[in-house]
Order: structure tokens, then C-alpha cells, then sequence
């Protein structure tokens, strides 16, 4: 699966038309016309996008420029839209107003609107816009109008008593209700010709500016400090998973990262076979287990790091994770240095791949536990220019732990980048060679004036089930690498040593 948001073009159109055929089938006029398409186009080409998955449509978000005094009072679709010919768009306006915004009804419960919302708020913010305003329909509206007023039926909806899945959607974007418009979009029998006035404000906006902001670097991590505990099936683990990634996705994190072996409890229907067949039984849900987790991606919009399970691989079993990215693609890695305890007990073998992953939150590495206390791994990623490095670990005791964390410090250092750990935490009496866990989660930075001086940026509590949530901002790092006090990565002397990547 491939998810791109794209300037919408006038190639689109006959696509376009079927697609916003079969999304308003309740409408009168479900579609709009390929000259109304082309005005847009001529005078606001940056306000009109579209969603496609696999190179197909499936939602479109379409606006104009206006001025907030026109749109403060009561109005209609037909009068802000100029009568359908969008003369109302005035390019030295100061409001985005969204004209229409949908997705086929094939694509929905993806959370791909949300993706073009927050577009338009980039896009508002880019162009120094003071908030973005739109008509939103109330089309469960009809089924309470004899009881209920406009007004009344929002409060219910903000109660939670009744349900309305389009104003419960806008409200989860940030947006919230101005007024009441009435006679607004003419047979919208549904919303019986109500509308809602919602907004959203621009924090940034500038009043006497029109600058163009400068792209956001700041990537916020959420870490998954997993409790091990028993499940009756992998549904039931993944019910567990998706509860983190969707608290994540809910504080807006653009990354997810689960531990090493996260899945191990599965083992445990296993338990009357050797160690070395258990796992090799846990193998045999991975892939269904990467499957969700892509799935997750997308419809949570948060890159996954899924920490690492078997894998057996042309017949050798393997320690491998996944990067799912949350526009549908997916990368491998694996653990290069087993553990002795994962040769002797499980016969583990070391895998051969080690390589930088670029995401839309910058570059980043990924070690598995006993990789990150090989520094050369490290410095193989660092010229590669990674911004972060995440290690899911697995460790039973303090000892094995301080290990991993040390070393996972050290790295963040002599790299000049941040490092994010996590493991689990809990007892799994029923699965052999899995007994103890210690886990503390930790994000790490270097030690330099603009970071933390003791260089941890955030830290969960030991042993404690729960998420650790911490924004990084990867300005810093240019600046560190430039103009800090010392400069690991600038200072190495390569003409008497250097680290080579053999394969």
C-alpha cells in the first residue's frame, strides 16, 4: 500500500467525478463540474489536493482564500462560493475556507481526512492564514430534528449522548463550533439545511507578516514500555498493541516504538516443547503480525518501529523487526550479534544487514538490544547521518540492563544523535527461557549546552508498565554538529583509523 497526498490536476477529473459520485450518493448534485474543477485550479492550485492510495483516488479536499469579516456573519455555501464560480476567493484574504473535503466510502476508516486537515493547517500556516473555517453537514441531524434543536443536538454531540460521524470527526481535528448556519447547503436533506460554522485557529500567525514558515523539525517519540503478561491468542496481543499505538497516535506522536521479543507470551501454548521448537513456533506469526502492524501505521498515521520477533529465514532463524511508515511502505532489519544465551538455547543466527532508514521525521537506525554495545554499528549509522537511533532490548536483570543503557547513552554521544530505548517488564512463569524482564525506557541526547546536561532527555519508571512520551528537535543536532563545544564526528582522525562496511 502506497498513501500520497498530491496537488489535485485537471488529468484528475474523470476519476475525481466517480469518486465524489459515490461519496455524497444522498446529495441532489453529488459532484462537481470539470469547469468548476479548473477555476479552483487556475486560482488556487496550492488549495486543492488529493489522496490516493495505489496511484487511485480516495478523498479530495478542495478551498478558497476569503476574509474572515465576510465569513463572521450568517451566510450560505452558495454565497461564499460566489454562486458556484468561486469569485470569492481573494488571494490577499486572510482565511482559509474549506469548500469540500471527502473520501470514498471504500477508504474511509483509514484516517486519511485527517491527513488532508492537517495539510490544510500546514498550508495555513505557510501562508500566514489566521485559521481555517468551513460549513460542516450534521447529516444524522434528520433523525432527531422533531425533538431537537440545532443547537441542542451539537451539545449533545459534545456530551457524547448521540453520535454524529462527520461533526465528531471535525471536532477530534481541533476544529470547534462558531454557529448555526441555517439554509446553508440547499438539499442537504440529511443536515435539513443546517450547517455548523467550525474553525480552527493559526497559534502562528503573524499579523503584520507574510512570512513563510520554516518546516517544522520537531519529531515527538512515544516508547512502548510493554508489560509481559499472558494471551489466549494473537488477536488478544494485538488488542494490547493497538491500544499503545492508538494512546500514541492520540498525543500525535510520529513514531511507535515496541520492544525486542514483545510477542513472547505467545510461546507459552508451547511450552511442553523444547525452547528451540517454541520459538520456532512463535515464528510462525510474524508475518501476520507485520501485516497489523502496517495496517496500524496507516490508519493511526504513526511510523512503528515493531520492535523485533523470529523470523526464520531460508530456513534459519533470525532476530528481525519492522519499520512500518504511515504511508504504507515497510523496511527489515535484524540483530547482527546474538546474545550467547540465544545461540546456546534457541540457536539464533546473526544477520548480515545494516543500513539507515529514511522516514518524513528524518533519518534514523535501529539496533536490536546486544547490537547497540557494539560501537562500530553505531558510527556504520552515524555516516549514514542518522538523526535518531531507536533500540528495542529484552533484558532479565538490572545488570543486563545497565549494559544496554550505557551503552545506548555512549552512543547518543559519540554520534551527536538521539537515542531511544525501550523493553518490557513483568514475568512470563509459563515460557521457558522468557521467566524475568527489567526494562527502563529512556530517550538520550548528547551532552551539550542545548540538551539536557546530563544528556537524558525523558525517562519512564522502572519496571512500570506504561508509554513514554518525548518531543526531539533535530535542529539541534545541525547546530551541535557545526558549533558545539566538542564535535565527535568532525574530530575523528581518518587518517589513522575509520570504520568499513564490508557488506
Amino acid at each position: 500500500m502506497n498513501i500520497e497526498i498530491l496537488y489535485l490536476t485537471i488529468d484528475d477529473y474523470q476519476e475525481l467525478k466517480e469518486a465524489m459520485i459515490l461519496s455524497y450518493q444522498h446529495m441532489p448534485a453529488s459532484y462537481w463540474k470539470e469547469h468548476h474543477i479548473s477555476k479552483l485550479l487556475s486560482i488556487f492550485p496550492e488549495g486543492q489536493i488529493v489522496v490516493k492510495v495505489d496511484g487511485q483516488i480516495a478523498g479530495c479536499a478542495l478551498s478558497i482564500i476569503t476574509e474572515q469579516r465576510k465569513v463572521d456573519y450568517p451566510h450560505t455555501y452558495r454565497e461564499i462560493t460566489g454562486n458556484y464560480t468561486f469569485d470569492t476567493h481573494t488571494p490577499k484574504g486572510d482565511i482559509l475556507y474549506g469548500v469540500d473535503i471527502f473520501i470514498k466510502p471504500e477508504f474511509r476508516g483509514m484516517r486519511l481526512g485527517r491527513r488532508m486537515y492537517d495539510f490544510r493547517k500546514e498550508l495555513c500556516e505557510k501562508l500566514n492564514l489566521k485559521g481555517i473555517v468551513f460549513g460542516g453537514r450534521i447529516p444524522n441531524y434528520h433523525k432527531h430534528a422533531d425533538t431537537l434543536t440545532p443547537k441542542k443536538y451539537i451539545e449533545k454531540i459534545r456530551a457524547k449522548e448521540i453520535d454524529d460521524p462527520v461533526l465528531n470527526f471535525q471536532l477530534s481535528n481541533d476544529f470547534y463550533p462558531v454557529r448555526i448556519l441555517k439554509n446553508y447547503l440547499e438539499g442537504d436533506e440529511l443536515s435539513k439545511e443546517f450547517a455548523v460554522l467550525l474553525k480552527w485557529e493559526n497559534i502562528y500567525f503573524e499579523m503584520k507578516s507574510k512570512k513563510t514558515q520554516v518546516n517544522k523539525t520537531v519529531v515527538r517519540l512515544g516508547l512502548v514500555q510493554w508489560q509481559m503478561r499472558p494471551y489466549k491468542s494473537i488477536e488478544d496481543l494485538m488488542e494490547q498493541v493497538e491500544f499503545f499505538v492508538d494512546a500514541l497516535s492520540g498525543y500525535k506522536s510520529d513514531f511507535a516504538l515496541f520492544p525486542e521479543f514483545f510477542n513472547a507470551p505467545l510461546m507459552a501454548k508451547y511450552n511442553d516443547l523444547s525452547e528451540p521448537d517454541a520459538i520456532r513456533e512463535l515464528a510462525k506469526y510474524t508475518e501476520t503480525i507485520v501485516k497489523e502492524f502496517l495496517k496500524l501505521s496507516v490508519s493511526y498515521n504513526i511510523n512503528i518501529i515493531t520492535g523485533s520477533m523470529p523470523e526464520i529465514i531460508n530456513g534459519s532463524l533470525h532476530n528481525t523487526g519492522y519499520l512500518c511508515r504511515r504511508d504504507g511502505s515497510v523496511e527489515r532489519y535484524e540483530k547482527i550479534h546474538v546474545t550467547p544465551d540465544e545461540d546456546r538455547v534457541w540457536g539464533l543466527k546473526g544477520g548480515d544487514q545494516v543500513k539507515a532508514f529514511d522516514t518524513d521525521c528524518g533519518k534514523i537506525g535501529i539496533l536490536i538490544c546486544y547490537d547497540v554495545e557494539f560501537p562500530e554499528l553505531g558510527r556504520l549509522l552515524a555516516d549514514e547521518d542518522i538523526d535518531i537511533l531507536f533500540v528495542p532490548f529484552l533484558t532479565d536483570t538490572q545488570n543486563a540492563y545497565a549494559r544496554v543503557r550505557y551503552c545506548a547513552q555512549s552512543r547518543a554521544i559519540e554520534n551527536e544523535c538521539y537515542v531511544a530505548i525501550t523493553g518490557s517488564v513483568g514475568n512470563l512463569p509459563k515460557v521457558q527461557n522468557m521467566d524475568i524482564q527489567y526494562s527502563q525506557s529512556m530517550v538520550f541526547t548528547p551532552c551539550d549546552f542545548p540538551f539536557p546536561v546530563n544528556g537524558i532527555k525523558s525517562e519512564a519508571t522502572p519496571n512500570t508498565e506504561m508509554i513514554l512520551i518525548c518531543d526531539v528537535d533535530l535542529d539541534l543536532l545541525t547546530e551541535l554538529h557545526n558549533f558545539g563545544s566538542v564535535r565527535n564526528l568532525k574530530d575523528r582522525r581518518h587518517d589513522i583509523y575509520k570504520v568499513i562496511k564490508t557488506t
